[in-house]
């Protein structure tokens, strides 16, 4: 066959042929056109058949054809295969028959298909024939019927057909015919066409792990075929290992730049990677991708993106998640800079806490894709821009300036990343000056220290709240709201800005918003005495201060257990509320409940606890017609408010928490 265009031609075919296989799996029926090892078996004695051998005359091929025996020759899809051919692949020539492959037995000229015999293909006489080429070979070479492994078959040296020996295999082959081990069986198999199918299966099954290891093999046993890697890549896709899947399929082309199932499986990664403009590329290599589906997903997630790096250019946060979730579902669902813009809009919405679990959730693609940036940052780079900001906004200094280092390095060229990098090291130095000043009691000089760094970094909660306790030490109580509520607008949930706050407005003697800030640290911090007990003494000045009379209020006392009627019509006439507990010793959910009480009599001092046992004071049973148990009523200044049988706690707490105000 000449070299006159026709590889190119075929090329293309193999090309278009490989682009409209299935991508979601991996290569199953995809054999190796120039694998170094290739090993030949025995026939068995009395069985006469026909052989059919394709080889390739490249050793830049990424794979190999295993001859094996039929009894009808086989013709590829492309038609006749060429065997001058440099790199050659034919992605449908396979192999179903389980029946062993090529002996050293002679077969008839007239039985083998002309049109699927490349350059360099076994004779019937058993010489290696070079097509276009004058043999000059003084001894034949035969085919042997050992398991040895010399470049695409067991040739052996010989004078005839009939009386071989077997040829020992290479000592680096031999090392790496280790036994392959499938649902706890071993078998040992130095031909990689079998790792690979025994992988395929482990596949199919969804043993994605066990996949991989068996393609490792294969690619340990024929490093240059290009299909071991990307089935590989297959294996890795669906263990959630995207950035190694991109990095086997970009080895895959590598070996076989023109290999199409390849440059499809890489498109479809890079559209989950969110890098449309490199997935383009491989997926319409010959015009429009053929699954229209594919193209549609692609201008979904590049229409999107567009409009996410848009809105955040133009500080339109809420556009820009938006657009940042719609990207996602579109199909880049493995994006780590989409998932690092939300945190960012998410953070500049001032929603530091679901900034914090979505920065929990962003997919890891390791190695991080090349060549990928997002709205003019690279994406790696932006990784750490953001985490920079995450860690400012916590108050963790020291970590940001390091984050926002790193991402420096990666882009040096980006101003945004420049100007984020300089902004974060002088905040964090005005924040160590500041701190120090503190200590030293030079309570002024740190206002201003922490001032300066609210200059660059005016929504810095942790710089707010440390200057409001500068302006408490200096008395300035008004100024030191003022930043607490500053600090409160950023981080709502910022406990320390609230002491502060509260201590003030105590300052003050606004009991009002005292008692409204300790109740506010009491839902974060349930288990805080220190809070509770503030409280406590909050609200008793709050009374006082409205003129209702206090009596006998004591901060952690004890739910009081009623034994008499005497008794409990005292307890019901005391000022302000209490809380009447129903119960016997012997119900469960008494029991369950009665601890829960006590714990409320402890996080609510202000209101009066009490218990009546039905079973032994029956007559207070009777009188407040009490039929199930637990029981609870509250009461308000002797009348009562509420009623609740079998309540749970939950709305138990719910109606001491309305009622204590």
């Amino acid at each position: 066959m000449s070299h006159s265009g026709k590889p190119v031609i075929e090329s293309n075919n193999r090309l278009r042929d490989s682009l409209t296989s299935d991508i979601n799996k991996p290569d199953f029926r995809e054999l190796d056109l120039g694998s170094p090892v290739s090993p030949l078996r025995s026939e068995p004695r009395g069985l006469t058949t026909t052989t059919t051998t394709t080889s390739s005359s490249s050793s830049s091929s990424s794979g190999s054809v295993t001859g094996r025996i039929r009894h009808a020759p086989v013709t590829g899809r492309s038609g006749s295969v060429t065997g001058s051919q440099s790199g050659s692949r034919s992605d449908s020539v396979t192999s179903n028959s389980q029946q062993p492959l090529i002996s050293s037995s002679a077969t008839s000229p007239s039985s083998a298909a002309a049109n699927v015999l490349p350059t360099g293909n076994i004779c019937p006489s058993g010489k290696i024939q070079i097509t276009g080429m004058t043999q000059s070979r003084s001894r034949s070479d035969v085919l042997g019927s050992g398991t040895g492994t010399y470049g695409h078959g067991s040739i052996m040296r010989g004078g005839g057909g009939s009386s071989v020996s077997p040829a020992k295999p290479i000592s680096t082959r031999q090392a790496l015919s280790s036994p392959v081990t499938v649902g706890g069986s071993s078998r040992s198999s130095s031909d990689p066409e079998e790792v690979k199918r025994v992988g395929n299966e482990m596949y199919k099954k969804g043993l994605f792990s066990e996949a991989l290891k068996l393609y490792d093999k294969a690619i340990a046993l024929s490093p240059t075929n290009a299909a071991y890697r990307s089935n590989r890549a297959a294996a890795l896709t669906g263990l959630a290992r995207i950035g190694e899947a991109v990095k086997e399929c970009e080895e895959a082309l590598r070996l076989d730049p023109n290999y199409g199932r390849a440059h499809h499986r890489l498109g479809l990664l890079l559209i989950r990677l969110g890098q449309v403009d490199s997935a383009r590329k491989h997926l319409c290599l010959l015009g429009k991708p053929s699954d229209p589906m594919e193209l549609r997903k692609l201008e979904a997630v590049e229409k999107h993106m567009s409009k996410c790096a848009d809105a955040r250019k133009l500080g339109d946060w809420k556009a820009a998640l938006m657009e940042a979730d719609a990207t996602i579902v579109s199909g880049a669902d493995f994006s780590p800079h989409l998932g690092m813009c939300k945190v960012e809009a998410l953070l500049k919405l001032h929603r530091l806490d679901d900034a914090q679990s979505n920065l929990l959730e962003v997919p890891k693609a390791e190695p991080f894709p090349a060549h990928c940036s997002f709205s003019g940052i690279a994406c790696e780079a932006y990784t750490y821009f953001v985490k920079a900001q995450i860690e400012m906004a916590l108050g963790r200094f020291e970590n940001a300036v390091m984050a926002a280092e790193k991402a420096s390095k990666i882009d040096p060229r980006s101003n945004e990343v420049a100007m984020l990098h300089n902004t974060v090291t002088l905040v964090a130095r005005a924040r160590v000056r500041g701190n120090d000043l503190y200590k030293s009691e030079r309570y002024t000089e740190a206002s201003s220290a922490y001032a300066e760094g609210l200059r660059l970094d005016p929504c810095n909660a942790i710089l707010y709240c440390n200057r409001a306790a500068c302006w408490f030490k200096l008395g300035m109580w008004e100024r030191s709201v003022e930043d607490c509520n500053q600090a409160l607008r950023f981080q709502p949930r910022y406990t320390k800005p609230l002491l502060r706050r509260a201590a003030c407005n105590n300052k003050m003697e606004r009991w009002a918003a005292v008692v409204s800030d300790y109740e506010a640290l009491r839902k974060e911090l349930p288990h805080d005495k220190e809070v509770a007990e503030s409280l406590f003494h909050a609200q008793v000045a709050l009374k006082k201060s409205r003129g209702e009379e206090v009596l006998n209020m004591e901060f952690g006392g004890e739910v009081e257990e009623v034994y008499s009627r005497e008794q409990f019509k005292a307890a019901m006439n005391l000022p302000g509320v209490s809380v009447i507990h129903f119960s016997t010793v012997s119900d469960h959910q008494c029991k369950q409940l009665s601890p829960f009480v006590d714990s409320l009599c402890t996080r609510y001092p202000s209101i009066h606890f009490l218990k009546v046992d039905i079973d032994k004071c029956p007559s207070i049973g009777n009188a407040e017609n009490v039929r199930v148990v637990p029981t609870v009523k509250i009461y308000k200044n002797g009348t009562r408010v509420k009623e609740i049988v079998c309540p749970s706690r939950e709305v138990l707490e719910y109606s001491v928490r309305h009622y204590s105000g």
